[in-house]
This record gives structure tokens, C-alpha cells and sequence, in this order.
């Protein structure tokens, strides 16, 4: 792959994370690992020459600066806290025009408070999804050094994300690697739409990882899984749109959900950075919630005992896990499929982060998630399953006393309605073969919240009786 010098080198470059590591390497190289003891990389930045605002508030001014599309962009308006990319080398497609809704309806299903309870609404993006974010990162970086193609292993969302950043822009021609079946067709047509080479693997998407890692290796293809750390850098800009809509007041709770581990890791760093540098006064705190049938994070971290330990994790417990899974031919099986992942490739980020936000990890069952995805809808912001799992979340750490009523949550909604349409017409349909093809295989026994349609002859006296009864 050829490079250019069109990255930050006199202000950021990458590094290590493990504290007994700690190599640094340019900004200009491409890289998904420390090449001297395998760990991940972060992107850094010297503090010293950093151009730093004296507060948060500083970014409200770029909203007079609209027709500036790095202004318009809901992560490059906050170039000056991820300036690794030179501005003549920043790609965008409008990424980050999200909303942060109070949302009361949401509030009274997990009891909390009316005005305590908030979603951050990332299906708005425009391949509606969060990953917009860090594909603008991490795309922007592959323009920078000279990628002419760029590759992805996805449960979906990625996948969308990245071919419409190639489509849009022309810049590159994008790969995706998806396990056959294991993809809900919201998704998969935004990929093929869009014109992207999609390669459907035997296997789930930690097969379809491993895969892309391989292959990107030996075509010298650019790699933007989040094992990326510039996928990262744009996905923690989420935490500063939150932090802006809330008028820079720091909420008591981030409750996300857990698949690869990209996002909880990158809300870990945002709020370690924004501390350091002095821009906020104290770190809320993290749960990340996991869907029963892809429970790693909860396995290691709640059942087993497993912490970031100051950059000293027990190995052996990740390596015994993993050595249980494949004895037992174990997958990750759940109808949140954005999060049906087994091998999270962002574990050790994530636990410097729950170590970092004095988090918890929860997990919950598919039953669950769609019922508080109907409340979500309810309040009129649909999403797709994977979101509600952080609805689902604060219920559950209601319950347990562990997040009380009045303090502020905020929920992030990671993909639109549409993602996923299949489980949602099941839910609240009335064709019970439907219901038990799409949910009842994975353990959902009803509809609790179902809307369903109602069905009425073609007359209009019975058509008005039955408006009038339901309304």
C-alpha cells in the first residue's frame, strides 16, 4: 500500500496500550496491532501541541459555520480533540446529525424518572447506524495514506457503512465479509445497493473476522474493523454530541450495547481524554450490556472475574473461555444480531474502559430486548434489537438498585428501525408461523407490547366500527 504524508505526525501518532509495552509508531502507518507485543493501538496525541479549546463550549460556534461541510459533520466539527487527519484529506458523507430525545414513555418502562432518562438516536446517521461515525475516521485516515480498497467483516452495519463511504465518495472500492445467513436483510441490501464486493463466508462473524484479517493482510487491503484504532477516534465523538446536547453537563450514566466492543471502549477514551485535558470535571460511569446468547463480555467480566487491572488482565481466563467455546461448539446466537459476536476484538479495550467509567456489564435475554424495542418504538424512535438492549439494560440495573431513578441516563440507540424490519413484523404480527420462525427459535415466548394490525373485511360499516372500537 503506498503512504503519503498527509496525516498529524506532529501531533498524533499511535501507541500500545499495555502499560508494559507502550510502542509508539506514526500516525502514517497501517497498522491493527502492536507489532512488537500484539496488543491494540490507540491513536495518541501530544498534549504540547495540541490546539485545545479552553472549554467544550468552544464547539458551539461551529454551528454558524454550516456550509463548511467539517462544520456540518457531527465528528469533524471536533477535529480539534481526534487531529490526526490533515484537513484537505477529511472525508464525510453528513456523518453524526444525530439527536439526543428525552425520552418519558422510555423512562416509566425502566422506572426512572420523567426528564432522567435520554436516547441518543445514532440510527439518523446516513447509513443509519453509529458507524458512520468511525468510517469517517478511519476512512478519512485510509485517504490519507493512499488506499485504493478497503475491507470489512460485518454482522451488517459496517458493511453499509463502508460501501456507502466508497460509493458516495468514489475514493475506494470496498470489500465486506458477512457469515452466510448471519446477516438481516435491511443490511445486506444497503451492501449490495451500494455496490460493494460482498463475500458470504460458511461461518458467523467471527469467522468472516478472521477471514478479512488474513486476506487484508496479504492484498495489502485497508482493514476498518475496529480493530482499526481510527474507527475508534470517530466513534467517541458520539460522547461529545451527548455532552452537547445536554449543554455540556456530564450524565451519571453511558448504557450501551456490548458486541465487538467498539463503542464502550471508545466512550472509555473520550471521557479519559476529555478529563486529562481538563474539559470536563468528573467521568460518568459505563454499562454495557450484553444479549444472553452472545455473552462474552458478561462471562469474563461479571461471572469470572476478569478486569483491565491497571493493563495486567488474567490472560488465562480469556484463554480458557475461548478454549470452552470451541469445545463446545459454541456460537453466539441471538435475534440482536449487530451484537451476535463471540470474540469481541476490542475485550482489552473495554475493560481499561470499565475500569476507567467504574463500569458493569449486564446481560439480557432476547425476550427482553424486543419488549423494550416496542417501547422504543412506542415513543417514536424505532430502532433495530441490538438498541434496545440498552433500554433493556437500565431495567434491569433498576431492578437491581445499581442505577438509581434520579440520576441521568443516557441510552444509545446504535441502528434505525429499518435494519431489521424481519424481527419487528414478527413481534407484532399475527402470523404465528412467522413468530415462531424469526423469534420463537431464539427463545421468545410472546409479544408483550405487540401493535398488532387489525384485520377487517372491505366495507366501510366495518371499517368505521373498528376504528371506533380500537381508537
Amino acid at each position: 500500500m503506498t503512504t503519503s504524508t498527509s496525516t498529524r505526525a506532529d501531533v498524533a501518532f499511535q501507541r500500545c496500550i499495555s502499560p508494559h509495552c507502550e510502542a509508539t509508531y506514526g500516525v502514517d502507518e497501517v497498522l491493527t496491532a502492536c507489532p512488537a507485543c500484539g496488543q491494540l493501538l490507540d491513536v495518541a496525541y501530544d498534549p504540547d501541541q495540541l490546539n485545545l479549546p479552553k472549554s467544550l463550549s468552544f464547539f458551539e460556534k461551529k454551528w454558524s459555520q454550516r456550509t463548511d461541510p467539517l462544520a456540518f459533520s457531527g465528528v469533524w466539527r471536533f477535529h480539534e480533540l481526534l487531529p490526526f487527519a490533515s484537513r484537505e484529506k477529511i472525508v464525510t458523507i453528513g456523518e453524526g446529525q444525530t439527536l439526543l430525545q428525552q425520552a418519558d414513555s422510555v423512562a416509566k418502562f425502566t422506572d426512572m424518572l420523567p426528564g432522567n432518562l435520554y436516547l441518543q438516536y445514532e440510527g439518523m446517521n446516513p447509513s443509519g447506524s453509529f458507524k458512520d461515525n468511525g468510517m469517517a475516521a478511519a476512512f478519512s485516515h485510509a485517504h490519507s495514506v493512499g488506499a485504493k480498497r478497503a475491507a470489512c467483516a460485518s454482522t451488517g452495519n459496517t458493511s453499509a457503512s463502508l460501501a456507502a463511504f466508497c460509493s458516495v465518495t468514489g475514493l475506494m472500492k470496498a470489500i465486506i465479509f458477512v457469515g452466510a445467513g448471519k446477516i438481516a436483510y435491511g443490511k445486506l441490501s444497503q451492501a449490495l445497493d451500494y455496490g460493494a464486493l460482498t463475500v458470504a463466508i460458511a461461518g458467523d462473524f467471527d469467522d468472516a473476522m478472521l477471514r478479512v484479517k488474513e486476506v487484508s493482510k496479504q492484498l495489502g487491503i485497508y482493514l476498518v474493523n475496529s480493530v482499526n484504532p481510527f474507527r475508534l477516534e470517530g466513534q467517541k465523538t458520539i460522547m461529545y454530541r451527548i455532552l452537547e446536547a445536554l449543554q455540556w453537563e456530564v450524565p451519571d450514566w453511558i448504557v450501551v450495547p456490548g458486541g465487538n466492543l467498539g463503542n464502550s471502549s471508545s466512550f472509555g477514551k473520550a471521557f479519559a481524554e476529555l478529563y486529562e485535558w481538563g474539559l470536563i470535571d468528573r467521568i460518568p460511569r459505563l454499562a454495557v450490556i450484553n444479549a444472553q446468547g452472545a455473552n462474552t463480555l458478561y462471562e469474563l467480566y461479571e461471572r469470572r472475574g476478569l478486569r483491565w487491572n491497571g493493563g495486567s488482565p488474567n490472560q488465562q481466563i480469556i484463554d480458557d473461555y475461548y478454549t470452552e467455546l470451541d469445545r463446545d461448539h459454541k456460537r453466539a446466537s441471538t435475534i440482536a444480531s449487530a451484537i451476535e459476536i463471540n470474540r469481541p476484538v476490542n475485550l482489552m479495550k473495554c475493560l481499561r474502559a470499565l475500569e476507567t467509567c467504574r463500569g458493569v456489564v449486564r446481560e439480557i435475554h432476547d425476550q427482553e430486548i424486543l419488549d423494550a424495542k416496542a417501547q422504543v418504538g412506542a415513543g417514536g424512535f424505532g430502532c433495530e434489537p441490538a438498541s434496545a438492549a440498552s433500554v433493556a439494560g437500565v431495567k434491569l440495573l433498576r431492578q437491581q438498585g445499581v442505577i438509581q431513578k434520579d440520576e441521568k441516563v443516557v441510552c444509545i440507540l446504535t441502528g434505525h428501525l429499518l435494519k431489521d424490519p424481519t424481527a419487528t413484523v414478527a413481534y407484532h404480527g399475527t402470523d404465528q408461523d412467522q413468530f415462531n420462525k424469526v423469534l420463537g427459535s431464539r427463545g421468545v415466548k410472546r409479544a408483550g407490547f405487540a401493535n398488532r394490525a387489525v384485520q377487517v373485511a372491505n366495507n366501510l360499516e366495518e371499517i368505521v366500527r373498528s376504528i371506533q372500537m380500537y381508537s
